[in-house]
């Protein structure tokens, strides 16, 4: 019986091999190789989670901001500048993981400002218009 280490995608495993066909020792007989020297195992590296965006809209937001609720892209934007919109009309469809995510107002008011079009990527917190 021989054991050896082997590493498979950096872990190390101890494994017994049986040798079946054994002869008997004779004088022409190779002599036996030096199992390879067991090598450290490389400890695991966990792979560097990229720097989050800084969030673009949180310091410029407003009170009347509706801001995204996730980072996604912009589907559509159901309303115009200058509409007067009702609480909980749809305003954005956001896409976020192959789903939507409709964003509606948080109030009765009229948009004061667009800051988003189709297709555009935004970030949690983003401001995607303004209702005044």
């Amino acid at each position: 019986m021989r054991n050896f280490r082997i590493t498979v995608d950096g872990t190390p495993y101890e494994v017994s091999v049986e040798e079946l066909d054994v002869a008997a020792p004779s004088s022409a007989s190779p002599s036996p190789s030096p199992a390879p020297a067991p090598r450290p195992a490389r400890p695991a590296v966990a792979a560097a989670a990229p720097p989050a965006p800084p969030p673009v809209a949180a310091a410029a937001s407003g009170a009347g901001d509706v801001p995204s609720p996730l980072a996604g892209t912009v589907v559509s934007v159901d309303v115009a500048l200058g509409q007067h919109v009702t609480q909980n009309q749809q305003l954005v469809v956001l896409e976020a993981m192959k789903m939507n995510t409709y964003i509606t107002a948080p109030r009765d008011g009229r948009v004061t400002a667009i800051n988003v079009a189709t297709g555009t990527a935004v970030a949690e917190g983003q401001s995607l218009l303004s209702i005044g």
